[in-house]
């Protein structure tokens, strides 16, 4: 897609903070869709997604979420926990008049709307990850015990213990390393998996075929060139902060939710998901990690046919 043909943004102010936010389908007023991406990602990562829901009757709204492209990018650690980041999102529907609104996320977006459900369960109707299913809170910190399974040089890890580091080496090879990390049909994975973003920053060779042209490379290259990469790490760095502000919360997802994996996505599937998610259905794409950019066509039919289905009941 010719990245002109994407909506023009506008500035909103929410939560103590400015989103670049991106919208179409207004005229569909009263039925809106919030579309969250994940890392190293942007709002025109759904550049497929927004026609087809806007014909299929949805007002669509896709933010860049704080950290990211032009939406504020604040210097302490701790402001990019899941309440800021679910909070950002529960003012925007403030801000257009929403009480509630179907969100979809991919990939780290999928992590936010998860926990946004949890936080905030009657501003969420329905629920659609793609990537990364719900992550059950277990009895240790997610990095604790990350480090403890997976070592110190495993990438969650690492961006924790070692803050500034990755940061560094991605913002110097920052053409490379997308370029390299939008592959298609490939999962997110190098010889050394713990030091596997870093690797690819420096790689060559990458594997699998480019997921898209220079032309649209070109909007996630200026974006993090503008942006740098630390402010979208700070949210790795909130893991464990999380796992601490989610202890109370009702662990249990009610709303119908519609989880879309890639075949070959590297991201482990859920074993227990329909017990913390009992309202779920599961779609499998034949494709790698980025689903909605590798397979458009797939990915619009199974989430419009879900939510016909949803509305039809």
């Amino acid at each position: 897609m010719n990245p002109s043909d994407f909506p023009q943004p506008v500035r909103i102010p929410v939560n103590g903070v400015e989103l670049e936010v991106f919208e179409a389908g207004r005229h569909n007023a009263g039925n809106p869709i919030v579309l969250c991406h994940g890392w190293p990602e942007h709002a025109y990562s759904w550049r497929y997604q927004v026609p087809a829901l806007v014909a299929a009757g949805y007002h669509v709204i896709v933010p860049n979420q704080r950290g990211y492209g032009n939406s504020s990018r604040p210097t302490e650690v701790a402001s990019y926990d899941i309440e800021h980041l679910s909070g950002d999102l529960i003012a925007l529907l403030d801000h257009y008049g929403y009480e509630d609104a179907t969100f979809v996320g991919h990939d780290w977006g999928a992590f936010v709307v998860w926990g946004l459900t949890l936080l905030h369960p009657h501003r969420v109707n329905k629920v659609i990850a793609l990537s990364l299913p719900y992550q059950e809170r277990g009895e240790k910190p997610w990095i604790e015990f990350m480090e403890e399974a997976l070592g110190g040089d495993y990438y969650f890890v690492h961006f924790n213990r070692q803050p500034g580091v990755a940061d560094a080496v991605l913002e110097e090879n920052s053409v490379q390393f997308l370029r390299n990390m939008f592959r298609t049909n490939e999962p997110l994975r190098e010889p050394e998996p713990g030091m596997a973003f870093m690797n690819l920053a420096r790689a060559e060779t990458p594997l699998g075929e480019p997921l898209m042209s220079e032309r649209e490379l070109t909007v996630f290259v200026s974006a993090f060139e503008t942006s740098g990469f630390t402010s979208s790490i700070n949210w790795y760095r909130n893991l464990d902060r999380n796992w601490h502000l989610l202890a109370d919360v009702n662990p249990i997802i009610h709303q119908p939710t519609l989880m879309i994996y890639g075949d070959r996505d590297a991201i482990p599937r859920a074993d227990n998901l329909t017990k913390l998610v009992p309202n779920v259905e599961v779609a499998n794409l034949d494709c790698g990690h980025w689903i909605q950019q590798e397979r458009p066509i797939e990915t619009n039919q199974t989430i419009v046919n879900w939510l016909e289905r949803q509305d039809a009941t």
